[in-house]
């Protein structure tokens, strides 16, 4: 571990000052560099990074009025705007020195110095320059984080010329400029997240974090302190202070993923947040004001859940100002070329292969095919074609593994491997419940996260 003072620098054009401040500093700093030639300043901080630098208020040329101070505190502090500097003044300049700190000296000694006291206020100021650069560090890494998130993934664009998708553009165009709440409504795999990030993307908090929760992976006990944030020790893993998903969103967007797999508590704790729009963590007495631009998503029949009572009517209507409803991949064929050409070009250059195209007699059967998983499903179908192809053209053999169905004809299992008979079976329950993984899971006899599992083993 360093020194107190970690590097200093002292400039004065006075060889005893220089020395004597040396001297006395070398003990509790890892460098003191002294400079007589004020000049040489702009070439030492772009050479090196000091912790605090003593400057001189006034040098030869001008040796009364402190001009010259100003001018290299001015140079100083446009080299980098946290430095920390300590002007060194005459007894008789302290108003010249007390009108540095208004131009951006961090304080002032007076010469001659008392040795304590000098030390007493380096260490201060070292001290402050630590917590300059621990603030440029977070705004650094917050913005980083926000650019991250903001981005999502290589493949999430919007494609689409099909009328069903221009009445989703029309709507996200609309929408966007505003602080409306959204509700986006669509089977798994149909872009739900996608058009969450272009609403962001587009509104005027696009400068600011995005931040997706997938709702059905939080259980309940942890629910409200993943959202709400939590205090030290407010319950066993409570290690440290932790930020919820909602104060991380703050001044951005919260896009809450998969809303309606909330239990009934959940959604009265969600829908209190929503209403005084302010969180309290948990283990705290203190609430804490949020403004975040919220969009919903669901693959799940919320009207339904309502009239059965399994999900809150009024939460509902604070979700759904806006509702944007995305159709299944079967319903807009039209636009399978454009999404697989697209894909085409992605996994082609994430996986170093020629410049590869798809056969119209592939295209046909892509646009066939009824896609239970949708886009997400195309998108696989896409990247596994192309890593297992060895041609430069993909042709309908290479889309094999693409189980054909017709649902009113039963499918002989006694042709296939046990590997293939699950995937027919998964995708005809997800087919059958038209993309609703709880409901398919449940008459599969498995979990959400089994089936969660199983549709990524197959690619789905």
């Amino acid at each position: 571990m360093g020194k107190p003072l970690g590097k200093v620098l002292i400039i004065d054009d006075n060889e005893d000052v220089l020395l004597a401040a040396k001297m006395l500093l070398k003990k509790h700093a890892d460098l003191v560099q002294v400079e007589q030639n004020p000049g040489k300043i702009p070439f030492l901080l772009n050479n090196d990074k000091y912790d605090v630098i003593l400057l001189d208020m006034n040098f030869t040329k001008d040796t009364a009025t402190g001009k010259e101070g100003y001018h290299w505190l001015e140079q100083i502090l446009e080299i980098d705007p946290n430095a920390v500097v300590i002007m060194i003044t005459a007894y008789g300049d302290v108003e010249t020195a007390v009108k540095s700190l208004k131009a951006g000296a961090t304080d002032f000694v007076l010469k001659p110095w008392q040795n304590e006291k000098l030390i007493a206020t380096l260490t201060a100021a070292v001290k402050l320059r630590k917590s300059y650069d621990q603030v440029q560090t977070l705004k650094e890494e917050n913005t980083n984080l926000a650019t991250a998130l903001s981005k999502g993934s290589d493949t999430a664009q919007i494609i689409g010329e099909s009328d069903a998708m221009k009445s989703v553009f029309n709507l996200v165009h609309k929408v966007a400029q505003t602080d409306a709440n959204v509700l986006i409504l669509g089977e798994n795999g149909t872009g739900k997240e996608v058009i969450a990030r272009a609403i962001h993307n587009a509104s005027l908090r696009k400068e600011k974090v995005f931040i997706g929760v997938d709702m059905g992976s939080i259980t309940e006990s942890l629910f409200e302190s993943e959202l709400f944030g939590h205090k030290k020790g407010a319950f066993t893993d409570a290690k440290e202070d932790r930020a919820g998903r909602f104060e991380v969103a703050n001044s951005g967007t919260l896009f809450l993923d998969e809303i309606g797999n909330l239990s009934m508590a959940l959604q009265s704790k969600l829908l209190t947040v929503l209403q005084k729009r302010e969180v309290t963590r948990v283990g705290a007495n203190k609430a804490t004001p949020i403004d975040i631009r919220l969009i919903c998503a669901t693959n799940m029949p919320l009207y339904e859940m309502v009239e059965k009572n399994e999900f809150r009517q009024d939460l509902v209507y604070r979700i759904n100002t806006v509702e944007i409803h995305l159709p299944p991949l079967r319903e807009r064929a039209s636009d399978i070329p454009s999404l697989a050409l697209y894909f085409l070009q992605i996994f082609s250059k994430k996986y170093r292969k020629e410049t590869k195209r798809i056969s119209s007699a592939a295209l046909k059967k892509l646009e066939k095919y009824h896609w239970p998983g949708n886009v997400r499903e195309l998108q696989h179908a896409i990247e596994r074609a192309i890593i297992m192809s060895e041609g430069d053209t993909l042709e309908p053999v290479d889309f094999m593994f693409l189980i054909e169905k017709n649902d009113d004809q039963e499918v002989d299992f006694s042709e296939y491997d046990l590997e293939t008979v699950e995937k027919m079976m998964i995708q005809k329950a997800i087919s059958k419940h038209a993309g609703n993984i709880s409901k398919a899971a449940k008459s599969l006899g498995l979990t959400r996260a089994s089936l969660y599992r199983r549709l990524e083993k197959h690619g789905l």
